[in-house]
């Protein structure tokens, strides 16, 4: 090689150094915009769903929707959170994952969750919305056989929450990871 192609080399690696720290510090960025809509986005699902809640109460009357109403038995969980650790086999990143398994029935003779993937093919995604549409009802007959649709699109508003709760469990992950990538460019500038 000649000094000139080393000269060339020796200012390539600097500049590719950088676009990796700009990129790490953008993907951080992107990373914390994507956490702050979510924040944003699950304040309102919350606030929907309390405001359903209680134009419900409103409507079927403060009797009907209260604690007193409640059995305070022992109930299975309808939605369970499973968490797939960095060191899983399946895993390819170095960052916690949550998944959320909703409507998961005790009737189930292998009590195995019913997850709707975007991915399924249709006659699945059917199957699985009938599905949930009877664990819903079942959820709500506590309140009477005849419901209230705002005390459904509580239900709905709520379910969105949780599930933008979810989301933002991944999403911190995802920056937190980014910022130790840039805190490490930054402390490794340093040194």
């Amino acid at each position: 090689m000649t000094m000139e192609q080393q000269q060339r080399e020796e200012e390539k690696k600097p500049q590719t150094s950088e676009n990796d720290k700009d990129e790490k510090v953008v993907q951080f960025l992107d990373s914390l915009n994507d956490y702050l809509t979510l924040m944003d986005s699950l304040s309102s699902a919350l606030r929907q769903g309390w405001l359903e809640l209680a134009s419900a109460r409103h409507s079927m009357g403060s009797w009907r929707i209260n604690s007193a109403t409640l059995d305070h038995k022992f109930h299975s969980a309808s939605t369970t959170l499973q968490l797939s650790s960095p060191d899983d086999s399946n895993s390819n990143t170095n960052q916690p994952h949550f998944t959320l398994r909703k409507w998961e029935s005790c009737d189930d003779e292998d009590f195995q969750s019913k997850e709707v993937k975007l991915d399924e093919d249709e006659v699945q995604k059917n199957s699985d919305d009938v599905q949930v549409q009877k664990e819903r009802s079942k959820s709500l007959l506590v309140f009477g056989a005849l419901v209230s649709p705002k005390l459904r699109d509580a239900q709905l508003s709520f379910e969105t929450a949780l599930e933008t709760l979810v989301d933002i469990a991944n999403r911190r992950s995802v920056m937190l990871s980014a910022y130790d990538h840039v805190r490490e460019e930054i402390l490794g500038t340093k040194q």
